[in-house]
């Protein structure tokens, strides 16, 4: 038997491969703390959870996508390559920045 408590703040995922086992655990967490139930894990820390018959499938798109418009960049086109081919980066000579206290 295996059995995993994962812990972030107020928020737990039990996992395990006996369901009784996690069952029984269940009911002995909410005799001693009154938990919630929330039944099959589907998002947890930006993390998106899908079951499939071939197991867990994880994924951030909400959350990436989440950063994305709060950075107003929804309606930016995508690049085909990030920066000009064969770009040959030099070094660069006089002062670096103005004023360092600002980094």
């Amino acid at each position: 038997m295996f059995l995993a408590l994962l812990v972030h703040v107020d928020n737990i995922i039990l996992a395990g491969n006996d369901l009784q086992a996690c069952t029984e655990f269940k009911l002995y967490l909410n005799d001693c703390f009154q938990i919630k139930d929330l039944c099959p894990l589907k998002y947890f820390l930006g993390i998106e959870v899908a079951r499939g018959p071939r197991g867990l499938f994880l994924c951030q798109h909400k959350y990436a996508l989440g950063i994305v418009k709060e950075g107003g960049l929804l309606d930016s086109k995508p690049s085909a390559f990030p920066m000009e081919e064969n770009h040959k980066l030099a070094l660069v000579q006089g002062r670096v920045l103005d004023d360092l206290s600002w980094y």
